[in-house]
């Protein structure tokens, strides 16, 4: 069974979300009390039923009790409804803010926890568990208030119409808990393994969805058939363990029941032969018994449904209890502008402990002034400009706008003065105008056209049916990939923030998009504090600075003429880029 220590624990902590509702959720309670009085009412009527119109021949009372009884089930039915009605409308209040609370703790988790949990595991714990903690907490709220109520009820008649008897019924109840106690621990480590296994099938409906394109191409089908082959195997396996864990209860309950029936009718038999009890008496006994314990036959099913409940809120409270590992200092300043420029001082840094990406990175990035990040694949190019925003934290050294290290300014005021343009740009479902006003959502029209004038898109848009309000999809399915890169730097505009990090901006694109998306580039860069990670050469000649990063380290730094001069790590670079160019050319 749930703990008394859980119990408050949970009811506690889910107060605040309860507590706006309170006279409803009160309301919807107190209901459960006469709806589960009311079901004494029919058994409490078989006494005099039996004496008087069974054995004493009244008439009278044989045209009033079926009335009674009708009447007294109809009014249990209105209350009834009417609980459901309130209790279900609490329920999902509750889950609305719960969910809503969950997501503000989503929006304000650093990077390093999206990279180390998958879309599955966040769409299952901040979405699935919410409904099942709230709508399971006052279900099982209502249920267990109802039957406690009809189970008082029941057995004040039981002890009104023999006290014998009545010991015997409540002796035989207790051995009906006993075995959930039995099965509670097993039932948590299969329920936590479900989560688990239920947010990977989860992962691979999103990745089949997001990945569609690429798993046709590589014809993928058959992998992804045999991974959620395997993943629905485990979901299978795992609910028929918990089956074989709880579903033995349902029918031991049966099993304990007959007994109790059983000792009754033997003991109640005797009590009326000896005169102790009449038939009414009797007959009474084993309705309200019949009444206790046929809910109690299905004790085992409530139970996995109450316990996923209960579970469910641990869990909730478990990320709600997450803190982000960047936070804002208690004594964080505003960055309101920047006058003299980004400085790397003996900057490492690594993503899991033990596995250092940079290495003693010293750069100095000038107000106003481009410098562009080069080197090979891996070497650690984008982690340096994630390090700007404070996407992540260093693991030494550190990272100072205008010698005040970032970890001192607010998180959100640093990100303010930043735009960012990346090779795949995350483009929201909605319109172009709606996408756009992310940059800055108290623009006007004629900054957006500006906006979009500058990215090089202004055409394109004016010769859309809808303009401005045409639908671009889901991650912009509808757009080209020039056009998303643009759409995307329009957004960067209008958000007119001195610092731009570009990164690999062009790299995804064929040599006709580039040019275009280029120009655009080159009118955000214009008066602007720029970080360029470039694959392309030719598109960062005209850098005040270029640092080459190889291997985490920074292994030469200059301009353009002065690297190739140099004859160096940059001059082979962009040697073997020239030759590619050449042998295409040729070809």
């Amino acid at each position: 069974m749930i703990s008394k220590n859980q119990l408050v624990i949970n009811a506690k902590r889910m107060w605040p979300y309860i507590k706006p509702f309170w006279f409803r959720a009160s309301l919807g309670v107190f209901l459960t009390i006469p709806v589960g009085g009311l079901d004494a009412a029919v058994a409490m009527f078989m006494k005099p039923f039996m004496d008087k119109v069974m054995v004493d021949k009244q008439p009278n009372f044989s045209a009033m009790i079926p009335f009674l009884i009708v009447g007294f089930t109809v009014l249990q039915g209105v209350l009834q409804y009417a609980s459901n009605y309130l209790n279900t409308w609490v329920a999902n209040k509750i889950t609305i803010g719960v969910k809503r609370k969950l997501y503000a703790k989503l929006l304000c988790m650093d990077s390093s926890y999206f990279d180390n949990n998958n879309s599955g595991t966040i769409l299952y714990r901040y979405s699935n568990d919410a409904e099942t903690a709230s709508n399971g907490l006052v279900e099982n709220t209502k249920k267990f208030l109802s039957k406690t109520f009809s189970s008082i009820a029941l057995a004040i008649v039981m002890l009104y119409n023999s006290w014998h008897l009545a010991l015997i019924a409540i002796a035989v109840l207790g051995l009906f808990f006993y075995p959930i106690v039995f099965v509670r621990k097993k039932m948590k480590e299969i329920v936590k393994k479900s989560v688990v296994n239920l947010s990977s099938v989860m992962t691979i409906y999103n990745e089949t969805f997001s990945g569609n394109k690429t798993i046709r191409s590589f014809t993928l089908e058959p992998e992804f058939s045999k991974r959620f082959h395997q993943a629905t195997d485990t979901t299978f396996a795992l609910a028929m363990k918990m089956v074989k864990t709880t579903n033995w209860l349902s029918p031991l309950m049966h099993i304990i029941m007959s007994v109790g029936i059983g000792l009754v009718i033997g003991c109640g038999s005797y009590l009326i032969v000896s005169g102790r009890i009449t038939s009414g008496n009797f007959v009474a006994f084993i309705a309200a018994l019949m009444m206790l314990y046929t809910p109690l036959k299905g004790v085992g099913n409530n139970f996995v449904a109450i316990q996923n409940s209960f579970l469910a809120i641990d869990r909730i409270f478990e990320i709600l209890d997450l803190q982000p590992a960047l936070k804002d200092a208690k004594d964080a300043k505003e960055l309101a502008e920047i006058k003299k420029g980004i400085f790397f001082k003996n900057v490492h840094f690594e993503y899991v402990a033990g596995r250092e990406i940079l290495h003693d990175i010293n750069l100095e990035i000038p107000v106003g002034s481009t410098v562009a990040l080069v080197g090979n694949s891996g070497g650690g190019k984008s982690t340096v400009s994630a390090l700007i925003p404070r996407l992540y934290d260093v693991t030494k050294g550190s990272v100072t706008i205008d010698d005040m290290p970032v970890t001192k300014l607010t998180q959100k005021s640093l990100r303010q003065q930043i735009a960012m343009v990346f090779q795949d740009n995350f483009l929201f479902s909605g319109t172009i105008k709606e996408n756009i006003l992310l940059g800055n959502p108290h623009a006007t029209e004629k900054e957006m056209w500006a906006a979009l004038k500058n990215a090089c898109l202004e055409e394109f848009v004016k010769e859309l049916p809808n303009g401005l309000d045409t639908e671009i999809g889901e991650r912009g399915l509808l757009l080209s990939g020039g056009q998303k890169q643009r759409l995307a730097i329009a957004r960067a505009f209008i958000k007119d923030a001195p610092i731009v990090i570009l990164d690999e901006a062009t790299s995804a694109l064929d040599n006709k998009s580039e040019r275009v998306v280029q120009e655009a580039l080159d009118n955000l860069m214009k008066n602007r504090t720029v970080v360029v990670i470039a694959h392309r050469l030719s598109t960062i000649q005209n850098a005040t600075k270029i640092a080459v990063i190889n291997d985490g380290k920074i292994v030469e730094e200059g301009t353009h003429k002065a690297l190739l001069a140099k004859g160096g790590a940059y001059s082979a670079l962009y040697a073997m880029q020239f030759k590619e160019k050449e042998n295409k050319k040729e070809d």
